[in-house]
Parts: structure tokens; C-alpha cells; sequence
């Protein structure tokens, strides 16, 4: 296939969320046709999953200015900018309306299975950049299908991967035994069924990000109607100053308020802290209870329940047959990796970037949103909108406006940074930087 014929292809988007929406919607102002393909049966599938967790970025920091642009002819109206929304209603009152002004750009119950260049497997170099890519689809009911794209941008996150409860990344042992109680997402507690799980209950929460501190304070305030709910906090590293986060120094201020209630909840006895701990096991005890070991043998208290949210990991699968350059550590572009490592990473470190840190060996793939960043477990949807506006702008060979830099980012308050290696008694802050916070920022 000759390039002009291969111009003339869309660029295949995988994830309907927030960031594959809004590429869509750059692409679209550019004169490039986008085609978004959605393995769920709806736009923001993995949002409406944490559908009651309030996010602590505010609507002026959820909407893509280029959507925005592409829904207002329809008569959409900007929810109130100054408003924080559930993940609900991020993609009931957002999500939703840009997919439909979207149409038939936007194909659902569509998995994405493979990816490669066109008749060119991943060692194959002859005319290796003139083909299209090719990808390879399965839909809901089992059928197979192949289309062609001149570009790829893969904005499926990495929701649907979590991290295991093993410490050495794999998963502990017992893990899969009893995998009919642990939860690796933040639960809702006013669903009937959910809340008998954990009220009256002893729940272990693993894990120190944002989704931990909600689910904290969501089992403390359950704590407050139903007597006998407690949580035992487990963490790797020691409690030090910043381990809840900026607090009043969060530029982001429902972020910084998070990690207080998660405080609250501890020191009001309702969590109590489990230090320089690193799973290696779960085991059974005595009245139908799990006690997770560690490494260095030290065992929990019995527990009811166990809530893993020790962050996620990109899928990888399908891009097999590219070629990809990506850190060994974070599993995120070399060039963007060095900015997000929670190993190096300091205030300051981590600016608005695009296409040239998004490149890959392999020309006109890139990994957008949260996949971008691989393990690390640092994201604002701000910085998804800012990538996209860039990709969009490079594929449409304007470099100018690729390279240029149009955001800045809210800071956290928390300015060092020690790295995930810190020893269980190191006071040094291991919240890895000014700049960390979860997906549903």
C-alpha cells in the first residue's frame, strides 16, 4: 500500500475513557479521521466501574478543551467548573455526550486482540514504515475481524490490570485461593450486598495512594454505624509526615483532604497502621479468617476481608508485534520514564510532555493516558488531554504545535521523593513526588 493510500486510513484509538475520547475529538479539528474502538458497552467503562468514588479534580480540570469545542453545537452545557464530580457523573454528564457527538466514530463491545504492521511481523525490517497497520478485533459475540489504521494511539489504561498483593510483584501465595475475598478496587459501601461484606467486619487494606485513603475513610464511616468495622492499614513503608499527602499544601485541595480523612480514620482507632510491611502470603485462620504473612515472616491480625490497592499495570499483549521502547522498570516510554520514576522522582521533575516522549521505535504508535505511564502511579487526567492535543497535532504533521507545551499541572505538596526502595524504618518520603496521584485524578 502506497503512503497516500495509507493517509487516507483512520487512526485507530483503543479506549473510549476520557483520553481516547479526547484524542478522538483532536483529531477530528485536525482533519484526521479517528476511529475509537471500546471493548466495553459504553463510553467510560472503567470510570463508571468506580462510579461512587468522587474524584478530587474539579469539572475545569475534566473536560478536554477540543471535546468541549466538538460538543457545544450539540447543546451541551459545561457542568459547574468549580464542581467535583463522582465517576458516574464524569461519564454520565461528559463521557457519554462526546461519544454520541462522536457517532459512528465510537464502535463498543470491540476488544482489540493484536496489533502489527500490515504483512510484517516484529522482526521483519523490509518496508516496514510504508504499511499500515493492521488490528485485530473480536466483539462480543466471538467475531473476528481486521482493519487497517495509519496510526495507532493506545489509550486503553490500566484499570483492568491491578497489581497483585505480592510484594515481589507476583502474586502472593494464596492469592488466588482466596480471591473470593479480596477486592482490588475501592468498594462501594451503599450497595446492600457490598456493605454486609465489610460491616461489623476486620478489613485489610493494602496500599498508600489515593484509592487507599478513600477506602480508609469509607470503612471509617462505616465504622460509625456499624459497631466491630475495623481496618488494619498495611503499608510497606513507615508513617512519616508526608505519607497522607500535601494536606493544605495540595494545590488540588480535595486531594490534599483525602489523605486527611484517611488520617482521621486512624486516629480516631477506627485503622490501625501495619509498618515495613511486604506480603508474601495469605493463609487461613481460625474462624474462617485470612492473616497475610510477610516476607520476613511477620503475620497480621486475623482478617475478614482484604482490599489490594497497590496500583496497576499496562497491558502489553496485544502490542506484541510492535516494536515498542519502553523502560525495563516502569514499563512506560523511555523518554517520559525518567520524569515519572517514583525511584528518582522529585518535585519539579514531571512537566507536560507529547509526542516526542510519547515516541516509539515503531512510527505512529503511541501509548496515551494512564498506559502511558506504565507502573508508575502517577496520573492527571490534565496530563492525558495535554498528550493527546500534541499526538494529534504530530500525526497531523504540525511539529510546532507538537512540541509546544500548553498546561501546567497543580502540585501536591509533597516535594521529595525517596524512591519505592526505602527501608520500613526510613523516614525519607516515598510518596514518589510533588506530582502523585491515581488514575481518577
Amino acid at each position: 500500500m502506497s503512503m497516500s493510500t495509507t493517509a487516507q486510513l483512520p487512526v485507530a484509538v483503543i479506549g473510549a475513557g476520557p483520553v481516547g475520547l479526547a484524542a478522538a475529538a483532536h483529531l477530528l479539528e485536525r482533519g484526521l479521521n479517528p476511529l475509537v474502538l471500546e471493548a466495553g458497552p459504553s463510553a467510560g467503562t472503567a470510570v463508571r466501574s468506580w462510579g461512587h468514588v468522587r474524584l478530587f479534580s474539579a469539572w475545569s480540570e475534566l473536560v478536554d478543551p477540543a471535546a468541549a469545542r466538538l460538543l457545544e453545537p450539540t447543546g451541551w452545557t459545561h457542568p459547574d467548573p468549580g464542581r467535583y464530580p463522582t465517576g458516574a457523573e464524569w461519564a454520565e454528564l461528559y463521557l457519554q455526550p462526546l461519544a454520541a457527538a462522536l457517532a459512528d466514530r465510537v464502535r463498543y463491545n470491540t476488544t482489540v486482540t493484536g496489533t502489527a504492521r500490515a504483512g510484517r511481523d516484529r522482526v521483519v525490517d523490509t518496508d516496514r514504515e510504508t504499511q499500515p497497520f493492521t488490528v485485530h478485533l473480536r466483539s462480543a459475540d466471538g467475531r473476528q475481524e481486521r482493519l487497517q489504521a495509519r496510526a495507532v494511539i493506545d489509550a486503553s489504561g490500566t484499570y483492568s490490570t491491578p497489581n497483585p498483593l505480592g510484594a515481589d510483584g507476583l502474586p502472593a501465595l494464596g492469592e488466588d485461593t482466596h480471591a473470593d475475598r479480596i477486592s482490588y478496587r475501592v468498594p462501594d459501601l451503599t450497595e446492600p450486598q457490598v456493605r454486609a461484606r465489610f460491616a461489623g467486619k476486620t478489613t485489610a487494606v493494602v496500599g498508600t495512594g489515593a484509592s487507599a485513603f478513600t477506602a480508609l475513610a469509607a470503612l471509617a464511616d462505616l465504622a460509625g454505624q456499624e459497631p466491630g468495622t475495623r481496618a488494619v492499614w498495611i503499608l510497606r513503608r513507615g508513617i512519616t509526615g508526608n505519607t497522607y499527602g500535601g494536606g493544605d499544601a495540595d494545590q488540588l485541595p480535595e486531594r490534599g483532604a483525602l489523605g486527611q480523612k484517611a488520617k482521621a480514620a486512624v486516629d480516631a482507632g477506627h485503622a490501625s497502621a501495619l509498618t515495613g510491611f511486604r506480603t508474601a502470603a495469605i493463609e487461613p485462620a481460625e474462624s474462617d479468617r485470612l492473616v497475610l504473612v510477610g516476607e520476613d515472616g511477620t503475620r497480621t491480625p486475623p482478617v475478614d476481608q482484604i482490599i489490594a490497592l497497590t496500583g496497576m499495570r499496562p497491558d502489553l499483549s496485544f502490542l506484541s508485534e510492535l516494536r515498542l521502547g519502553l523502560d525495563e522498570r516502569l514499563q512506560a516510554p523511555i523518554k517520559l520514564a525518567p520524569l515519572i520514576d517514583p525511584n528518582q522522582h522529585s518535585c519539579g521533575t514531571v512537566y507536560p510532555h507529547g509526542a516526542l516522549e510519547l515516541a516509539h521505535p515503531e512510527e505512529g504508535v503511541y501509548l496515551a493516558g494512564m498506559k502511558s505511564y506504565g507502573r508508575a502511579p502517577t496520573f492527571l487526567a490534565l496530563t492525558g488531554f495535554e498528550q493527546v492535543r500534541s499526538i494529534a497535532a504530530a500525526l497531523a504533521g504540525d511539529h510546532e504545535a507538537a512540541a509546544r507545551v500548553e498546561l501546567t499541572l497543580p502540585e501536591t505538596g509533597v516535594c521529595s521523593g525517596g524512591g519505592l526502595a526505602a527501608e520500613p524504618d526510613d523516614t525519607t518520603d516515598t510518596t514518589g513526588g510533588c506530582c502523585s496521584v491515581p488514575a481518577l485524578g
